[in-house]
């Protein structure tokens, strides 16, 4: 017998299976306020630069109003209110005249904010923007804290990934979750923006460890048929963690208090986590059947399977698991994905497709603020629609095949980032609809891929290929908010960038990569090649759901 079998052996649909699920989806609730938290964490209050008539007390004029006094010490912005980054450098008080108008003050000379800036706290208390002054001419690293974020994701995940098959899934998991919990919770200590960086560096580091093992871990104890239903659930945890971070922030205003909130639960879930087996699996495979043999025998006794501790013996397992530990000896290079035409052109394919995905959506997601005022409802919306959106992704596939809903999807979320960028900033209810449904858009293009992508390489392949494309990915979410990053000289070229890529991409996919509805899994490249669509119609298979860990 395989594993598969060993599995079901032990009670593959028992109660360890409903307890390791319940303890794996508490992590994954809690991602999302660290992934997407800079939208309240770093959020960009109201501000103008700090004036002696207005907040120096003693040489304020106390027979003028404090409009009066912000008229005379703080020049109009383009939006014809006090201007954010600029004040004069005296006070204008020929500005106090009913009838002077702009030509009074415009060639008046003003100079940057010496002193500081006066933030708006009506919507928040305090934000890591507010606390080391990061507008005007510094409000580039703002963007640059989420790059360097998702830096650390990337390379948690290439460096993590590795690890865990030298470590096993359990003690990784374990340690990912303390070092988030200790990382993001010194954050509230950082004596500087520097700092911070490198503390949101080694949380997004152990994140990415995270994300890795608990699907892996959930993938590995799971039975085959079960295996669709646990992940689409792992993915819709993922989209309620978002709704939670908008009523967490919505609550706490203040960043150290959000931040404390979303990151001392991960103490409680480092404790939880060692009630955890090991996977079986990994360890048969690495060479160690005797812990293994430990470990399904407590998945057993769990399940209450009582006789599996006399008929599963040391003999058994190994005999069973002959052919995977063969497999699992041979090792695939990323450069085969790249020596035959067909994998060559499909890698090339979906590469662009992975790369531009990552970049407009964390493009959209990482910058609430520019899509309307009430960026609590907005993310909360976020999270209902993405739920909606893998919710769907199953109706949709019994209907079309993948490419044609990717390639829809696509175009669609590019479509509506366009269109934000004519709908006026004051007609706030047209951008977050259009906000929305590019979100609703995303989430089913990112639940397809996954699927797709799996179904375009060889078995001995396909996960090297995964691999690849992942760390594509997270390369494009490294990216997206680097190019924020121009909005100040180039207003136009970040929207324009989220917008048009994935527009772009849904052409490379219809013009260059086949449907594969209802199309076997390929087990060897003579498979890629004498695949035909037309084989497949009569003999369709059901469809396994996995979800992106591309959070």
């Amino acid at each position: 017998m395989a594993f598969a079998e060993l599995l079901e052996h032990v009670g593959g649909e028992g109660l360890f299976q409903t307890l390791q699920l319940f303890t794996l989806l508490l992590p994954n609730l809690f991602l999302p306020p660290h992934v997407l938290g800079d939208n309240f964490l770093a959020a960009t209050p109201r501000h103008r630069c700090w004036a002696h008539m207005l907040d120096g007390g003693s040489e304020a004029a106390t027979n003028l109003t404090p409009e009066a006094l912000l008229a005379v010490s703080i020049p109009l912005g383009p939006d014809k209110k006090p201007h954010q980054c600029r004040r004069f450098r005296r006070p204008q008080w020929q500005l106090l005249d009913p009838n002077a108008t702009a030509t009074n003050w415009s060639e008046a000379a003003t100079e940057p904010c010496v002193d500081g800036w006066v933030y708006d706290h009506s919507t928040f208390s305090s934000t890591i923007v507010a606390e080391w002054g990061l507008v005007c001419d510094s409000q580039g690293l703002q963007p640059m804290l989420q790059a360097i974020f998702m830096a650390g994701v990337l390379l948690g995940s290439s460096v993590l990934g590795l690890l865990s098959y030298w470590f096993g899934r359990k003690t990784l998991l374990s340690w990912c979750c303390l070092q988030v919990a200790v990382a993001d919770t010194s954050t509230i200590f950082a004596p500087s923006f520097l700092v911070y960086c490198g503390l949101r560096f080694l949380s997004a580091f152990g994140l990415a460890g995270i994300i890795l093992t608990s699907a892996t871990l959930m993938v590995e104890w799971t039975t085959t048929r079960r295996r669709d239903v646990t992940m689409t659930l792992l993915g819709c945890t993922y989209s309620m963690g978002q709704m939670v971070l908008g009523g967490l922030a919505f609550v706490l205003r203040d960043w150290r208090a959000l931040q404390l909130a979303v990151s001392t639960p991960f103490f409680a879930i480092f404790l939880l986590c060692w009630w955890l087996p090991e996977s079986a699996r990994w360890l048969i495979i690495t060479g160690r059947p005797d812990r293994a043999l430990q470990e399904l025998r407590t998945v057993a006794r769990i399940n209450g399977h009582k006789e599996a501790k006399k008929t599963l013996t040391l003999e058994v397992l190994t005999s069973s698991m002959e052919e995977e530990v063969a497999s699992a000896r041979t090792h695939q290079s990323v450069l085969d994905l790249f020596r035959v035409p067909t994998l060559w052109r499909r890698s090339c394919c979906l590469f662009i497709i992975c790369f531009s995905l990552m970049i407009s959506y964390y493009g959209l997601v990482l910058d609430l603020q520019n899509l309307g005022s009430d960026i609590f409802l907005l993310q909360v919306l976020f999270g209902a629609v993405d739920l909606l959106g893998r919710a769907t992704v199953t109706f949709l596939l019994r209907f079309f095949g993948r490419r044609t809903i990717l390639a829809v999807f696509q175009a669609m979320a590019g479509l509506s980032i366009l269109a934000n960028v004519l709908v006026p900033q004051d007609l706030q209810t047209l951008r977050v609809v259009f906000a929305v449904l590019g979100k609703g858009c995303f989430a089913v293009t990112l639940t397809i891929v996954t699927i797709y992508k799996t179904e375009l390489f060889p078995t001995p392949l396909r996960m090297t290929a995964d691999g690849f494309l992942q760390a594509v990915g997270r390369l494009g979410a490294v990216m997206g908010p680097l190019i924020r990053m121009t909005r100040q000289a180039v207003p136009l070229l970040p929207p324009l960038s989220y917008g048009l890529t994935p527009i772009v991409s849904s052409l490379v996919l219809l013009l260059f990569l086949p449907e594969t509805r209802g199309l076997p899994l390929p087990d060897t490249i003579q498979d890629l090649e004498a695949q035909k669509p037309a084989a497949a119609r009569g003999n369709r298979r059901e469809v396994t759901i996995t979800e992106s860990t591309w959070f």
